[in-house]
């Protein structure tokens, strides 16, 4: 008995089937239901997967989710419905809400890209694989005239709103003039930490963590010529302070080998 001839249209028309669905979850209002689905069971579809995308992104973003209170849902529904995302693993829907909110600004909301941003990085420091043990520094070393190692967990932000102080109780109108500089630092049990810097720490830890890596007294030396400001004897003595402040919370590690 000869067999059968395999249907070649077959994936085709599966393929067909799993994209309808998609659509149909994606946008339940919009897109018709696939024939041969039991409505019941396309509801429960439909609620695993929006609460499931609900639940990540409200634990990622809380206080967006408190600012836009009952309006959440609708804005997490557009984002289920609108964006494309490129990587399938549920760790990084955060970072497609980022691109989301990127491609769809809320003019109301001129902030909320950055404070969704601000929001994300802690998560994504949570997760880094980098560990403080792979710098190879030099815990005791000389951090002006050797090459101050800053920790790969203490990262150096810039926003142009305060988007540490934004909540639902207070919402600004307008940027104010300065950036709002701060630092994220994981500790050792974990835990992420915020800290505000001033305008100085920061440029400091952007020329410190810059490649290859230079010595303290040349980041500090760069550090006067862009101020303006003469690099003394005073303003070194200030800057070595500045650095073992720095060594004191881990946010340099010490001197790289």
């Amino acid at each position: 008995m000869t067999a059968p001839a395999p249907d070649i249209g077959a994936p085709a028309r599966l393929r067909e089937q799993q994209w309808s669905l998609a659509r149909h979850l994606r946008d339940p209002d919009g897109t018709p239901a696939p024939e041969g689905i039991e409505a019941r069971r396309l509801q429960v579809y439909r609620e695993l997967l929006f609460n499931n995308i609900e639940s990540l992104l409200a634990g990622n973003f809380p206080v967006i989710r408190r600012i836009f209170g009952a309006q959440w849902p609708v804005l997490v529904r557009d984002f289920f419905r609108e964006h494309r995302c490129q990587t399938p693993l549920f760790p990084e829907i955060a970072r497609e809400f980022l691109r989301y909110l990127e491609t769809h600004p809320d003019p109301a909301r001129p902030w909320l890209g950055e404070l969704a941003h601000y929001e994300w990085v802690e998560l994504a420091l949570q997760i880094s694989e980098a560990r403080e043990e792979d710098a190879a520094a030099d815990p005791g070393g000389d951090l002006l005239e050797g090459r101050p190692c800053l920790s790969p967990l203490a990262w150096p932000l810039a926003y142009a709103w305060p988007v540490h102080r934004i909540g639902p109780d207070w919402q600004p109108a307008q940027a104010p003039d300065t950036p709002t500089l701060l630092l994220l630092r994981r500790r050792a049990d974990g835990s992420v930490h915020f800290s505000e810097l001033s305008p100085l720490a920061f440029r400091l830890a952007g020329l410190l963590g810059e490649p290859p890596g230079r010595s303290g007294r040349a980041c500090l030396t760069q550090l006067a010529d862009e101020a303006g400001i003469a690099c003394d004897a005073a303003f070194l003595a200030q800057g070595r302070a500045m650095l073992e402040q720095m060594r004191a919370s881990r946010v340099v590690l010490g001197t790289a080998d």
